[in-house]
């Protein structure tokens, strides 16, 4: 009896791939290791299939299609597409543009965070990089499902919010097929359900910004998503000053002042896309966003190592 009943006892079962250009990690809790390693695997497809959809490094997807008809003509996209893009948009609109897709035409070359940026461009090349990030020229048409984007050399790119929805499709497929506990792991962003194998919630390591292997706090969590958006993995320092990777869409030069952001709510799609712009927007306006928000907490860290929360949410 005490044999089988041992063989009673849910474990985790785990893979990690490389998907969307990000290290992705996928663990369900199950009893039988086959029907775990089998719902991973469509998990996984349903990934690659979204890659397919959204990126840029192939001619013909979706999204390089309304970019190459920039200017010229609306085209017509799945509903899938569409829905995420006018989600998208909304973000913008609650953000007042902190949160942009358009931000592709946006000149990488100006920003290469590593040792070698020794300086800022000028305020004014900076501006001109940006002249063209303007979600409200993104024209969608919900009755022919079209995108169009009014100005030619402007583009859209899935960077701050296509692996939220990755990994949020990921979780709806899982539990789906009757997987009752898990997480997915989309590079560091996470969306869980369920407990773990003895019944216990979820814990979580809250990154710490001058050493991300180490956390400075953790978390319980179940049926949440956390997302986080730091300057310790890219940013350049420049006559002492740290600057984040983190591009304000508006002026086009890094954002400073804040070295972390976490986002605390149910959808990974929208903690994703949420931890970005609360960088831009700083400690005060984000704040005063996220509190009046249902549902999502955050965690923001500034350049003095000051610690801020959102009012629902405690820390240790």
């Amino acid at each position: 009896m005490l044999a089988n009943a041992s063989l009673q006892v849910p474990a985790l079962h785990k893979q990690e791939h490389r998907l969307m250009g990000n290290h992705f990690e996928i663990s369900v809790v199950s009893h039988d290791a086959h029907y775990a390693n089998t719902c991973i695997d469509a998990a996984v497809a349903e990934i690659r299939r979204i890659e397919k959809l959204l990126t840029t490094f192939d001619d013909n997807s979706q999204t390089n299609r309304i970019n190459q008809a920039a200017g010229i003509a609306p085209i017509q996209v799945d509903k899938e597409v569409f829905d995420l893009i006018a989600r998208a948009q909304r973000i913008s609109t609650l953000t007042q543009g902190a949160f942009d897709i358009t931000y592709g035409s946006i000149d990488k070359s100006l920003w290469n965070f590593d040792t070698n940026m020794t300086a800022l461009p000028s305020a004014d090349l900076a501006r001109q990089s940006v002249r063209l990030i303007n979600y409200r020229n993104l024209v969608l048409d919900a009755q022919q499902c079209t995108v169009f984007l009014k100005e030619k050399g402007m583009r859209i790119g899935f960077g701050g919010i296509g692996k939220g929805y990755a990994a949020q499709r990921a979780k709806d497929l899982l539990i789906g097929l009757g997987v009752n506990s898990g997480i997915v792991n989309a590079a560091g962003d996470l969306t869980t359900w369920g407990n773990q194998p003895d019944g216990s919630p979820w814990t979580i390591g809250i990154a710490n910004p001058d050493a991300a292997h180490l956390p400075f706090s953790y978390l319980s969590i179940s049926n949440v998503a956390v997302a986080t958006s730091g300057n310790y993995e890219k940013y350049a320092i420049i006559d002492g000053k740290k600057y984040s990777h983190t591009i304000d869409p508006k002026t086009g030069m890094p954002v400073s002042g804040v070295k972390s952001v976490t986002v605390i709510c149910p959808n990974a799609e929208l903690a994703d896309a949420m931890a970005t712009p609360i960088t831009v927007m700083g400690v005060k306006v984000g704040l005063d966003l996220v509190n009046q928000l249902k549902q999502m907490a955050c965690i923001i860290i500034d350049d003095s190592n000051r610690i801020y929360t959102s009012k629902n949410i405690k820390i240790s």
